[in-house]
């Protein structure tokens, strides 16, 4: 017997649109979620890789200081011109371009003029001198000349430096002369050098005709004086002659300074001048003030006498000396600037030293404070200067920062994008 299969059921197919639909969404939804992972990882690489935002100081610059005036009591006569070794111009003068009569100043170029072929070496005495019978023939000739002599003798030998002490202490034109022929073969050649020698070093207001300033065509002016002084005192020779009250010399005996104010008011040097119709004096000066010491250097000429000028100049003196000041305007670890980044940290810029200096009469202390912008730091890291200046001295004092200044981490970053779409935008346009 034949059997008879019975068909099967057949399963329900899905709807074509159906299944496109399904498909659809699905991709979309992949399609939508690797968006959002590629935009996520894009914000996130971005986020971590912006640059920090940039800490700006907030700078506080110190007040200017500035002291009184200080009143000085000055030559009613003369020219006259006050300076300091180191300071701007000069602290008084009256009359000083007008050119001078300088009589025994001479004597200081003709010293300088020397030097500056036949150099005396620091702690020697210099080459030696043969004095014969000429050199007695010049100082009995400026004797009748009634010019200040020192004494000599026929057959003597004397160092350069034993000599300029002759020329200078007792004011010796025989000396001046003697000392020319030796260094130049005459007393006209040591003039010619002697105002190369002022042309050379600035001091264009200034003629020497001889070495002793015996002639009334030596002139100069009194600022150029002051400069005069400066240049004589960076010689050690001729710094510590000037400062002598006497010298012992075997040959000679004991020679007596000329200048009477010496040892007085702070007075140190330098120099006297006598002529027939006036009185000079190139002085030099040295004070304490505060921690340093203050150099000044000036010059009264064609004073009526020594005993008047010498007062006028103790006068002045004494009341220029006031007038100098210490000013402090910076101390060690005081705060200049500071610092606040957008993450929440804080830190300070700070003098790495104190700085002071002393200033004259009312010339303004200013203190100038150039804090950089500051991303990340450490601690100690140099962060800009602070200037003082004070006419044209100038101090520079580094800033260091007082605290650590450190990356804002992740999260950080992460949570805030404006900040760093702000720096990146800056970074960009600069």
């Amino acid at each position: 017997m034949t059997e008879t299969s019975t068909p099967t059921s057949a399963k329900p197919q899905p709807d074509a649109k159906v299944y496109r639909r399904r498909r659809i969404i699905v991709f979309t939804t992949l399609a939508v979620l690797l968006g959002l992972l590629t935009t996520a990882g894009v914000y996130t690489s971005n986020a971590l890789g912006a640059p920090i935002p940039t800490a700006a100081p907030q700078v506080e610059d110190p007040a200017p200081i500035a002291a009184a005036a200080q009143p000085l009591v000055l030559p009613g006569f003369g020219a006259y011109a006050v300076g300091a070794v180191g300071f701007d111009g000069l602290l008084a003068a009256g009359n000083d371009q007008t050119p001078m009569a300088l009589a025994s100043i001479t004597k200081v170029i003709t010293a300088l003029t020397v030097l500056s072929e036949h150099p005396i070496p620091a702690g020697e005495t210099g080459p030696d001198i043969a004095y014969t019978d000429a050199d007695v023939d010049i100082y009995w000739d400026m004797i009748a000349q009634n010019g200040s002599v020192a004494p000599v003798e026929a057959g003597a030998t004397l160092s350069l430096k034993e000599s300029l002490e002759a020329l200078l202490i007792p004011s010796g034109n025989n000396y001046g002369i003697s000392i020319s022929n030796w260094a130049f073969g005459s007393e006209a050649a040591l003039a010619e050098k002697a105002n190369a020698w002022l042309a050379a070093n600035g001091l264009v207001n200034t003629h020497v005709v001889d070495s002793s300033g015996i002639s009334d065509d030596n002139v100069g002016t009194a600022a150029d004086m002051v400069r005069l002084g400066e240049i004589a005192l960076e010689d050690p020779t001729i710094a510590a002659i000037v400062a002598s009250k006497s010298v012992e010399i075997p040959e000679l005996g004991t020679l007596t300074n000329s200048n009477k104010l010496l040892g007085t008011h702070g007075i140190d040097g330098m120099k006297t001048g006598t002529t027939d119709d006036a009185a000079n004096l190139l002085f030099t000066a040295d004070y304490a003030v505060g921690s340093s010491t203050v150099t000044v250097v000036g010059v009264l000429l064609g004073g009526e006498s020594h005993a008047v000028i010498d007062e006028a100049i103790a006068a002045m003196l004494d009341s220029v000396v006031p007038g100098f000041h210490e000013v402090a305007p910076l101390t060690a670890n005081q705060v200049l600037a500071e610092y606040d980044t957008p993450w929440g940290e804080s830190a300070r810029a700070r003098a790495a030293t104190g700085a002071s200096l002393v200033v004259w009469n009312d010339t303004p202390v200013d203190v100038e404070v150039n804090a950089d912008p500051i991303t990340l730091a450490v601690r100690g890291d140099e962060v800009g200067t602070a200037v003082v200046r004070a006419g044209s001295k100038e101090i520079i004092v580094p800033l260091v920062l007082d605290a650590t200044l450190a990356d804002p981490g992740a999260w950080w970053r992460l949570t805030n994008p404006g900040a760093l779409d702000e720096q990146s935008a800056q970074s960009g346009t600069e």
